[in-house]
């Protein structure tokens, strides 16, 4: 696994020790019920690190945390703990909330395994352009030619920000059906960004 969740070690909160001497169950509560996010968020950094396929369910659950900082640990707790978690992560990007989508989507792409790749192509066709965007990202890490088609529509996106990750994904995937969709989406494209970096990909 390439992504460890030590290098994304959160500022400690003063109950520090007092939570690392917690058990599993006692560590989900604290995450689920803790009044203070940065309590919250060393409990799921502690979760991640301990790599223990049952913290699975309730990281996924903080993905919605109404805190950032909680759900950015939660993301990085599921991508430590790996492939056991795609599964689950591929059922939260079914999830009402747009946050809990954005975040799984983040989480199977910094996981990095050919199993991710059929969710984050569902997810290039979320209504949420936050969602399609993190998708586009994780399929770039991911190189997977299946991708190709559905990022080829993405060139037409009305987020800006979501047709220049669908153009960064499709310049690592390369091939000639990329060239000829990148050379044609140029004709139209008005964004200087995305134009620059539709030319850099055919160079």
């Amino acid at each position: 696994m390439r992504y460890m969740v030590d290098a994304n070690i959160p500022k400690k909160p003063e109950c520090a020790e007092e939570l690392e001497k917690q058990g599993l169950s006692e560590l989900v509560k604290t995450l689920h019920e803790h009044t203070d996010p940065q309590v919250r968020q060393y409990a799921a950094y502690l979760l991640g690190k301990a790599k223990n396929p049952r913290a699975i369910q309730p990281l996924i659950e903080a993905l919605a945390d109404f805190d950032k900082s909680v759900r950015e640990q939660a993301t990085l707790a599921l991508s430590a703990i790996g492939k056991a978690a795609i599964e689950p992560l591929a059922e939260a990007m079914k999830e009402p909330q747009w946050e809990t989508r954005y975040r799984a989507a983040e989480a199977l792409g910094k996981i990095a395994d050919e199993k991710a790749v059929q969710p984050l192509i569902q997810g290039l066709k979320d209504n949420r352009d936050h969602v399609r965007y993190m998708a586009a990202k994780g399929l770039q890490d991911l190189g997977d030619s299946d991708a190709v088609d559905p990022l080829i529509v993405l060139l037409k996106d009305e987020n800006v920000y979501v047709r220049l990750m669908a153009v960064h994904a499709l310049g690592v995937l390369g091939g000639k059906k990329v060239k000829a969709s990148l050379n044609k989406a140029l004709e139209s494209e008005q964004d200087e960004k995305v134009r620059a970096a539709m030319t850099a990909a055919l160079q």
